[in-house]
């Protein structure tokens, strides 16, 4: 006669396999998914910055599709993105910066010395902003419409593919 805990096992393991299988189901399984997707973008609170403008709730909704960029002067990732920042400003591409977590000085000697692809920026010192927009971790990159709502959000570096496959065609309004 069978007992009942001995089909705890393979059904734990037939739990565990749905849900990756689920996982895996997903347009982009790496990518973390937001709340914020479609809603409007949390208040912003920031503190300034040694040089250049803080932005506000109302930069947000200013009718033009931009991006939220979340970094800092001690990220290694946050120096590998950095050049595609670069190129997505020349481009005319409106990015807001928020340091996140930083010591306004590094943070302006990054500036310095890597450049500066930010429209307006300010500082995050304790987190508190990128709480509440549900930050992992920096980078992490927000495309906000012209309206303030967050319509994509990417954790990680952005790359010449990502802004390529992911944000570009969002900003020329294929992708909403």
């Amino acid at each position: 006669m069978a007992r009942p805990l001995m089909f705890l096992p393979p059904l734990i393991f037939a739990g565990l396999a749905a849900t990756f299988w689920w996982g895996m189901q997903r347009q982009n399984p790496e990518q973390l998914p937001t709340a914020f997707q479609g809603k409007q973008a949390p208040a912003v609170r920031l503190d300034p910055l040694p040089q250049g403008q803080v932005f506000d709730d109302a930069d947000l909704r200013d009718g033009k599709i931009k991006l939220v960029n979340f970094w800092a002067s001690w990220c290694a990732p946050c120096r590998v993105e950095h050049p595609q920042l670069e190129s997505l400003a020349k481009e005319g591409v409106t990015i807001l910066g928020v340091n996140y977590k930083d010591d306004p000085d590094k943070a302006q000697g990054f500036l310095d010395d890597m450049g500066n692809p930010f429209a307006r920026m300010g500082a995050d010192p304790k987190g508190q902003m990128a709480l509440n927009w549900g930050v992992y971790g920096v980078p992490e990159t927000f495309v906000v419409d012209g309206e303030g709502t967050v319509i994509f959000r990417f954790a990680g570096p952005v790359t010449p593919e990502v802004a390529e496959d992911q944000i570009e065609p969002l900003l020329a309004g294929d992708g909403e």
